[in-house]
């Protein structure tokens, strides 16, 4: 660490008041941008999608399970990989704790992944979660959300990711979430979507490391101390 600032005990406790202004500035601002969030309008899902589960499968509608929120979290995880990407896997290693909280508020939580049950339920036992993780083989679901892509518009380069059309990885396969609500005639609608870093927030790691000295100390290599959790040398 490079050399700091070092004041005495009054100082620092006016600093830090000027601080907290910004920061109550900064919790406002961000509570209305939740709030303008919920107002986003809505769309109809009409499609009738089908999921492979451990338990069978299953329906958009069954992985409500009996509550009217769902949040689906598009891990990526291609037909044929052995393990997921460190980022998804950094993701997964937050679910498992906050879960019971989730399913006794109204909202069910699902990670969707593009290949079968059978290439990311071993890795699923590896990372000790226990999560819902299902596949969305065989259906349209990954590529209508926009977090898969085909080899043709790989190569062309016209894949829309994050609401605008870009280049995407070689992978065919990009991370985000997805949230819907059912009504009480079982209608179900897709209320909004975020990809990228927009996803940071969910992220307990990054917001402990955001109050450290040294931040998320990832310069000029987004991520690249991230590992998978048995990974990492004690």
């Amino acid at each position: 660490m490079t050399m700091h600032k070092v004041v005495s005990q009054d100082e620092w406790v006016k600093a830090s008041q000027a601080f907290l202004a910004k920061e109550k500035a900064f919790t406002k601002e961000r509570d209305e941008l939740s709030a303008a969030r919920r107002d986003l309008p809505w769309v109809k899902v009409t499609k009738e999608y089908v999921f492979d589960t451990e338990t069978g499968k299953k329906t958009l509608s069954e992985l409500f399970g009996k509550n009217s929120q769902l949040i689906v979290y598009h891990f990526m995880f291609a037909p044929g990989n052995k393990a997921g990407c460190p980022g998804c896997s950094f993701m997964g290693d937050h679910i498992d704790g906050e879960l019971a909280h989730l399913v006794h508020h109204d909202v069910s939580w699902v990670a969707v992944s593009r290949a079968p049950l059978r290439d990311f339920l071993p890795y699923k036992t590896r990372m000790g979660w226990k999560f819902p993780w299902v596949s969305s083989a065989g259906s349209d679901f990954n590529f209508d959300f926009r977090v898969s892509f085909t080899e043709d518009s790989i190569a062309a380069g016209k894949n829309q990711y994050n609401f605008e059309e870009r280049q995407t990885k070689d992978t065919g396969e990009a991370p985000g979430g997805s949230i819907f609500t059912k009504d009480e005639k079982g209608d179900i609608y897709h209320t909004y979507s975020s990809y990228g870093r927009g996803l940071d927030l969910m992220l307990g790691v990054y917001n402990w490391l955001d109050i450290t000295p040294k931040g998320r100390n990832e310069e000029g290599n987004m991520m690249g101390w991230m590992r998978r959790h048995d990974e990492y040398e004690d």
